[in-house]
């Protein structure tokens, strides 16, 4: 249980690897983190401070360092209430003894109240466990110097929420946009579409491939590819093995989604909405603005208004596969520039925009 290497520390539920991706280009900081998420890579972890653990040895780190700011997992974020109070408490104790002043700050992009409806179940420890996490959101909301709003729906759902908590707290709306991607440019495949994320319901897959026979018959020369892993990746590759125009790449290196990213015209995620979940941005989509690809997306996005009004397309989650082949063959047939896709987007990476908020004087 040693102690952070820099007085900016973030604390992560679970660490991957667009947090790695981002942390080197962030205000350095020491990085507490629970656990890793599969797509955690390890060379990406190089020079970095990371300091894995419970929530006993997250307390004992954060109690021996002279943290200055500590950034903890959104107020409205269940899988973190407990060891986000549980920083909040530990810092603000040993800032006290110390006689030394710490920021708490958040980042928030949630747009989904955790805490509406009955609790999973409905039994006692169930409704004991709501109880607590929702004192625990409070809690922690009730103790940010400052708090970032990735997009327009989280300052929304943040304000109806927990609006009174956060009286004292400095907000700021700072658009999950990312800048364009540095890497080295590659000729675009015009009838190339991409998938990017979980093999799973959740993200539209089902949907994705009831579409893909309407897809061809409008554009015969459409070619999709699918990267990434999961529950249904037996579906997908059944529909490659029977269709040469689909390929499956399971869970490669970054280099090769970078590369995937910079050949497709069309990036498409067909975000569905769960009882217990709902897109809160999308990493993928912000990945394909960023490589300058057009998006074919759904209303779940927090960047849905953005994407809409900046010639992207945005569906109703519960669009028909017959509705989502012509958006995919509209977009194919529109070929929209990469030069017009990147001339959107900001100078300054949305997330580093608001890190340097949170963190700077």
């Amino acid at each position: 249980m040693r102690r952070a290497r820099y007085d900016c520390v973030r604390l992560y539920d679970s660490i991957r690897t667009a947090h790695l991706e981002r942390a080197h280009e962030q205000v350095p900081a020491t990085i507490v983190f629970r656990t890793r998420r599969y797509d955690f890579d390890a060379g990406l972890a190089q020079g970095l401070d990371l300091v894995p653990g419970g929530a006993l040895s997250m307390a004992v780190t954060l109690a021996r360092s002279r943290v200055s700011v500590l950034e903890v997992n959104e107020p409205l974020m269940q899988s973190g209430l407990a060891r986000s109070a549980l920083a909040v408490l530990t810092v603000r104790a040993a800032a006290a003894v110390r006689r030394r002043p710490v920021r708490v700050v958040s980042y928030a992009i949630e747009n989904r109240d955790p805490f509406t409806g009955p609790p999973p179940g409905g039994r006692l420890r169930s409704r004991v466990r709501r109880w607590a996490e929702v004192r625990a959101s409070r809690f922690v909301a009730g103790r940010l110097d400052r708090l970032a709003f990735g997009t327009a729906d989280a300052q929304t759902l943040y304000e109806s929420v927990l609006g009174h908590r956060l009286a004292g707290t400095a907000t700021r709306l700072v658009p999950a946009l990312p800048a364009p991607c540095g890497c080295t440019a590659a000729d675009r495949e015009p009838d190339g579409v991409l998938f990017l994320g979980a093999l799973d319901e959740r993200k539209g897959v089902p949907l994705l491939l009831a579409a893909w026979p309407h897809v061809v018959r409008a554009h015969p020369s459409a070619r999709l590819t699918v990267v990434g892993k999961g529950p249904l990746e037996p579906a997908v590759r059944e529909l490659a093995g029977a269709d040469d125009r689909v390929r499956l790449v399971v869970d490669p290196p970054r280099p090769e989604v970078h590369a995937a990213l910079r050949r497709a015209a069309v990036l498409v995620l067909l975000s569905q909405p769960r009882p217990t979940w709902r897109e809160q941005v999308g990493l993928p989509l912000v990945e394909a603005l960023a490589h300058g690809v057009a998006v074919v997306a759904t209303e779940e996005t927090g960047l849905r208004s953005w994407l809409s009004g900046h010639g992207h397309t945005v569906l109703p989650p519960g669009a028909s596969p017959a509705e989502v082949a012509a958006a995919l063959a509209g977009a194919l047939v529109a070929g929209r520039s990469t030069a017009s896709v990147l001339a959107d987007l900001p100078a300054v990476d949305g997330r580093l925009a608001a890190d340097r908020w949170l963190t700077g004087d």
